[in-house]
């Protein structure tokens, strides 16, 4: 308070009107309260300012953040549009790539069966696909045209499935026709001696596993690929047009002793030069010089099944080389255990000899009705 006083003594003023005198005195207390009434106003208009000032700068920022806010709905609504937009059109590609997969195998294959037959246990997911159809048009119409794509590609894959189980049937049937097992032709699915290679996985999900469905086609399609491959493999064309078959398979007097031997195939009388054609599709195993047989091709149709070619005056086939039914392999000759020109020959199912009649007999009648069948 001392020190205030100090500031604010007391004043005296002087004033002369009319040639009077007057006296006026300010004391030190009213100015101090004078002081305070103007630091008050001062204050009061500084804090009125301020406020004025903080809630036009909270108003400018709340309208800003709401343009802000604005901006990026209309930015995502846009992309919503966007993607709505890109899943119709990634939903029309996925459905003509389907008619385009459909049109290769109708090309190819033919029809697909869409019937079921009794004792097919193929999956039939067009109720499945129909409720998951419906659902995902009410939840997310912009993707029913994928759950479409979908459904058509499960339909698909079944019917191509009923359609190699039943090639491989029709094969199945055709080999124990001819005397064969195929149940032997189908171990070496569960074979896996002698494989190897990377890994290199397969997988319908991002997650890495693959739907059962896709699982079962793969099946289908490897068996029915064992069977047809050995159904190709059993011989079925005669390795020697119009030949004279001279000695048939099984116990005779040997031509040489005279004596009682095995003969382990067909000789087909023939002239020098004649052509020899291969019985049925393989892969040439041997050609060259076998004692007693001379001039010799070997023809390895898999699953242990092997023809055997003798006494040829010329090969007409190398190692290694593919050969399909029908393809000449070489020539009639009499070089090696022979007393004239003639084809000896033989086949062998896991270096077994067997008739080979039946299998030449049989084989092109029940082919064609295979065919027939299908």
């Amino acid at each position: 308070m001392h020190r205030l006083r100090a500031i604010f003594p007391d004043r005296e003023f002087f004033m002369r009107s009319q040639g009077q005198v007057r006296f006026i005195k300010i004391s030190s207390r009213l100015q101090i309260a004078a002081a305070a009434v103007l630091v008050a106003l001062l204050l009061a208009w500084f804090i009125t300012m301020a406020t004025m000032a903080i809630t036009q700068y909270a108003a400018t920022r709340d309208r800003l953040d709401l343009l802000s806010r604005e901006a990026e709905v209309a930015k995502s609504e846009s992309r919503v549009s966007a993607y709505r937009k890109n899943l119709g059109d990634v939903a029309t590609d996925l459905d003509k790539r389907q008619d385009y997969v459909e049109k290769l195998a109708d090309t190819y294959f033919g029809a697909l069966p869409d019937d079921r037959q009794a004792g097919e246990t193929v999956s039939d997911s067009s109720k499945e696909a129909a409720q998951t159809i419906k659902k995902v048009s009410a939840a997310l119409p912009e993707a029913a045209g994928l759950a479409q794509a979908e459904a058509r590609q499960l339909a698909f894959v079944e019917r191509l499935t009923r359609f190699a189980d039943r090639r491989s049937a029709r094969a199945a049937q055709t080999i124990r026709r001819l005397g064969l097992n195929p149940g032997a032709m189908l171990a070496k699915l569960d074979d896996h001696s002698a494989q190897g290679g990377p890994f290199i996985a397969l997988a319908t999900s991002s997650d890495g596993s693959t739907d059962p469905r896709f699982r079962r086609l793969g099946a289908s399609l490897a068996r029915m690929e064992v069977l047809e491959s050995g159904l190709a493999g059993i011989p079925q064309v005669s390795p020697a047009n119009d030949g004279l078959i001279s000695s048939g398979f099984g116990y005779r007097s040997d031509p040489f002793t005279g004596g009682a031997a095995f003969h382990a195939g067909l000789d087909f009388k023939g002239p020098i030069g004649t052509p020899i054609y291969a019985a049925a599709k393989g892969v040439v195993s041997f050609a060259g010089v076998k004692q007693g047989y001379g001039n010799c091709v070997e023809i390895d149709h898999g699953n242990g099944l092997i023809t055997r070619y003798a006494h040829m005056s010329r090969f007409g086939a190398r190692v290694g080389q593919q050969i399909k039914a029908g393809n000449v392999i070489g020539a009639i000759g009499s070089t090696g255990r022979s007393t004239g020109p003639h084809l000896h020959f033989e086949v062998r199912i896991n270096d077994r000899p067997v008739n080979p009649r039946p299998f030449l007999e049989a084989a092109p009648h029940v082919f064609e009705e295979t065919r027939a069948g299908r």
